[in-house]
């Protein structure tokens, strides 16, 4: 099919439509009617000979077809506002956005990113946080920085650095904890992954304990929980270096378990572009020049 014939703006209108799963709040978002929504896309539909929604009596659903088109649109509505954006301005720059877990970019990410922005001043670099999840499509993502085991369907991953965990908490508790079965009596704050604390008591040689009691969904909050004196948070600790070297935690074991490992990942239907090669080289420059 000759792209020249697609009607542009009933594939802004279908774009829309499928991020919402609504005809209705795509006509807010375009600021037309749920009619018009509804036409412009059996337009759509007439013209590539497919159906791209199921009208269902509560809503819509994408079609094989639909999924398959909505993140190419995406992405490349994404890039031509962002592109104009910039030229209105009057101050072209290559947009690099990355998704990071929060705490790598805390951890690690943030204090080096000085460094990026003197090597590479023409890269307008965008960072969105999260806490492991997110639809790179979706969320626009050139890259995402993600914690696991480096297996995502359609995506490459480079293997960045591993991430093991151990105990860390105030002073005051680590002043109790002579052996790994003085745990036994505090708190032991819970990550979503339920396997963690088990393994970590598999690597000092004891029987997982029953756990029970708080959990998050982000070491971020689990170690400031921890800071506070509510328990012991089991968590990746270099990448909490800076507390341990203020005294605001400790850990008070060299016991690790480990459960995954920081990576970069891309799409692979995601071509390489000048920024996002910029951005891969000088991260891993910056983890050959870490101590070990």
């Amino acid at each position: 099919m000759d792209i020249s014939q697609l009607p542009l703006n009933a594939l802004r209108v279908f774009e829309a439509s499928a991020r919402h799963c609504s005809f209705t709040r795509a006509g807010l978002e375009l600021r037309v009617t749920q009619t018009a929504i509804s036409h412009q896309v059996k337009a759509l539909e007439d013209v590539l000979g497919v159906t791209l929604f199921k009208r269902l009596p509560r809503g819509l659903a994408l079609t094989d077809e639909g999924h398959a088109l909505l993140p190419v649109l995406t992405d490349a509505f994404r890039r031509m506002s962002a592109t104009l954006s910039q030229l209105e301005e009057g101050n072209f720059a290559e947009i690099l956005t990355v998704g990071v877990v929060g705490t790598f970019a805390i951890g690690w990410l943030l204090p080096r990113l000085g460094s990026f922005k003197v090597q590479h001043p023409h890269v307008d670099l965008r960072l969105k946080t999260n806490n492991n999840r997110a639809d790179m499509v979706l969320d626009g993502l050139d890259f995402f920085l993600r914690f696991g085991d480096g297996a995502w369907h359609g995506t490459e991953a480079i293997h960045l650095m591993d991430a093991p965990l151990s105990p860390v908490c105030t002073p005051g508790i680590g002043a109790q904890l002579h052996t790994p079965a003085d745990l036994a009596d505090f708190e032991l704050l819970r990550s979503y992954r339920l396997d963690e604390w088990a393994l970590w008591f598999r690597a000092a040689g004891l029987p997982p304990p029953h756990l029970r009691g708080w959990m998050f969904d982000s070491s971020l909050t689990l170690v400031e929980a921890a800071a506070r004196g509510v328990g012991v948070a089991l968590v990746p600790v270099a990448m909490f270096s800076h507390d341990i070297e203020a005294g605001r935690i400790m850990q008070p074991f060299r016991i690790t378990a480990m459960t995954g490992s920081y990576w970069l990942t891309r799409l692979k239907s995601r071509a390489e572009t000048a920024s996002m090669k910029a951005f891969r080289q000088w991260l891993m420059a910056e983890i050959e020049e870490m101590p070990g």
